[in-house]
């Protein structure tokens, strides 16, 4: 009799947890990038009456008897199924489509989060809503190195993307071969010195005869010649005035066509960041004042042998623990992760039904097992009374 008290005992134990499980998704169903958790039974040890017996001549076997001891919880397994997407429109929001975890460091300590509601701080770093900073790759002349080591990802707002001078400009079009002697067109090109500063550059192509006389910033620097299949013929390869390499190769001399245009140059000013996108593998393009777009960093993914294994750390967050595995670091869309959708959050996987049919059998569970113990109240009453 006194074993079901504590069989009653260890049930209304273990129903309570599971409906203090089921509050707890029920609670988070609005929580970004929550993974509600599911509770498991267990029965205990079991009390042997009568052991088995094996079959001897002329009798059979015997099964056992055993009284069980009551139930207790196996195990609180979280569920890291996929939730729905969200758009929000924020730059700074990303959502995993697929496998994997941000990486933010806190306080020294690595973690890791479904969550991508960030935000940049007064610094330039990008952090999550507590404050921990993203972790991902820093770019390095516009390049990123997805095997190094992972740094805290910072916007460069007040770092300039630098001036570089202008070595090369490249023409393409058509010079007109019918055009009358001493006609001239001018062409003027934009170019940047080492220190950013702008001036034009002027090439004038003046008719002589078959040919045209080039001159780039009034420097003759030549004649341009055609094939007979409207192919130029010379210069061969660039014309170099002043530093700056003019290719003319392309331009051909075909007749009634007046079209020679630049194609290409580089140089630039120094701009400043004005804006930024983020790709579906996590590299963060820059916009810049002198309209480049560069990349500035990129994100990292982590996955894990095990992610079940993983520890709730509060926050939305997880940390590692020894039946986890360790973190596989990595870029996005590589290794099995999922690709980041920017503008978009992950909602919650609470599955709001499930939850609320998981609080009757919890509320039904627990309503049973208090009848146990009353019922065993009854009985050891009626012992007592035996004596009067």
């Amino acid at each position: 009799m006194l074993r079901s008290l504590f069989a009653g005992i260890s049930g209304l134990r273990s129903h309570q947890t599971m409906l203090d499980v089921t509050g707890n998704n029920i609670a988070n169903v609005n929580t970004t990038g929550f993974k509600a958790s599911q509770t498991q039974f267990k029965d205990t040890l079991s009390q042997v009456i009568t052991n088995a017996g094996g079959a001897q001549a002329g009798v059979g076997g015997t099964n056992p008897a055993q009284v069980g001891l009551g139930v207790q919880v196996g195990g609180i397994t979280t569920n890291f199924q996929q939730g729905a997407s969200q758009v929000t429109n924020r730059s700074t929001d990303m959502m995993i489509s697929g496998d994997g975890f941000f990486v933010v460091s806190k306080n020294g300590q690595d973690f890791y989060t479904r969550s991508g509601a960030f935000d940049f701080d007064a610094n330039g770093n990008l952090v999550t809503g507590e404050g921990a900073l993203v972790q991902g790759w820093a770019a390095v002349d516009g390049a990123v190195n997805p095997n190094g080591p992972l740094v805290d990802l910072r916007l460069p707002t007040t770092v300039l993307n630098g001036a570089e001078a202008t070595s090369s400009v490249t023409f393409g079009g058509n010079l007109p071969s019918d055009a009358a002697n001493g006609t001239t067109l001018n062409r003027d090109v934009k170019v940047y010195d080492a220190l950013g500063n702008e001036r034009v550059s002027t090439l004038s192509f003046t008719k002589n005869g078959a040919a045209w006389d080039l001159t780039v910033d009034g420097t003759a620097s030549g004649q341009v010649t055609f094939g007979a299949d409207g192919a130029i013929a010379t210069p061969a390869g660039n014309v170099t005035v002043a530093g700056i390499a003019y290719d003319l190769s392309d331009v051909t001399g075909f007749a009634k066509l007046d079209n020679i245009e630049k194609a290409t140059s580089n140089g630039q000013q120094a701009g400043t960041l004005q804006s930024f996108t983020i790709n579906a593998d996590g590299t963060i393009l820059g916009a810049f004042s002198n309209g480049l777009k560069t990349p500035v960093g990129r994100i990292a993914l982590s996955t894990f042998a095990n992610p079940v294994g993983l520890e709730k750390a509060g926050g939305s967050l997880y940390s590692t623990t020894v039946n986890s595995g360790d973190a596989q670091i990595g870029a996005a869309g590589a290794g099995g992760r999922g690709t980041l959708v920017g503008g978009a959050l992950e909602m919650s996987n609470v599955d709001l039904s499930q939850e609320f049919t998981n609080l009757i059998i919890a509320q039904r569970g627990f309503q049973a097992n208090s009848r146990v113990i009353t019922t065993s109240d009854e009985m050891l009453q009626e012992l007592v009374n035996l004596k009067r």
